[in-house]
């Protein structure tokens, strides 16, 4: 696509953008590269339940397939014959590698993905309503955004969904349906913004159009059918 072709096509994705009546964003990949901060998390949590599990970029990668903390480690621990975890040692398993995320982040080592913070001050300047919608649990949204947005960050959303608040994760349209209902919008009123495979197949079963930013794990993942995909979210104005 040649230079003034592409930027017809950015004229129009920011009036799409500009025009939807709310923007629901994914968090870890989405607002930030969270990823790598989850992967040592994990592994200082096994360090400390004294577990001889480390799970290097490979392996993370290819358990991020799965949805949910908690379901990683029990994939994991499903590699042998006999699993040796119970479901109450996996939950306090995850409750360690939860305080251990949150301490990580309290660190500020994990700004925003360049872009965001326009994005949301965007939205905000033209009355679009803005809201979450993730695999992640509360306490990890809280402990990322209070940090990168500050202690008032869930005054921007009107609706923050997280994985534990729906029955199936992604990519189960479950948390979309249930944004959509907690804003008493439908779907071609929304924009979400999701970074992997999993989110644009979620979002696209609630009939919600997608923006993909690409993030560091899911950079290579099939995008077919998003609306529009870039590298990070300051490549297109919004």
């Amino acid at each position: 696509m040649n230079q003034a072709l592409a930027g017809i096509r950015n004229a129009g994705m920011r009036h799409i953008i500009a025009g939807a009546r709310a923007l629901i964003f994914d968090v870890d990949g989405t607002l930030a590269e969270t990823e790598e901060v989850h992967r040592r998390a994990f592994n200082e949590a096994f360090a400390e339940a004294g577990l001889d599990w480390f799970w290097d970029q490979v392996t993370y990668a290819r358990l991020l397939r799965v949805a949910g903390g908690k379901e990683r480690i029990r994939a994991f621990d499903q590699r042998n014959a006999v699993p040796s975890l119970t479901f109450a040692d996996i939950a306090d398993l995850h409750g360690i590698k939860t305080k251990r995320y949150a301490a990580l982040i309290a660190a500020g080592d994990c700004p925003l993905r360049p872009g965001v913070r326009a994005w949301l001050a965007g939205a905000r300047s033209r009355g679009q309503r803005l809201a979450i919608a993730t695999t992640t649990s509360h306490g990890n949204i809280d402990a990322l955004l209070s940090v990168a947005l500050g202690p008032a960050w869930a005054d921007l959303f009107e609706a923050i969904v997280a994985g534990d608040d729906v029955p199936r994760k992604k990519p189960a349209p479950d948390v979309y349906v249930e944004v959509l209902a907690r804003l008493a919008l439908g779907p071609a009123d929304c924009i979400a913004v999701e970074d992997s495979g999993n989110g644009l197949i979620a979002a696209s079963r609630a009939g919600i159009p997608v923006v993909i930013t690409r993030s560091t794990y899911f950079s290579d993942d099939d995008f077919a059918g998003a609306l529009l995909v870039v590298d990070d979210l300051s490549d297109i104005d919004a």
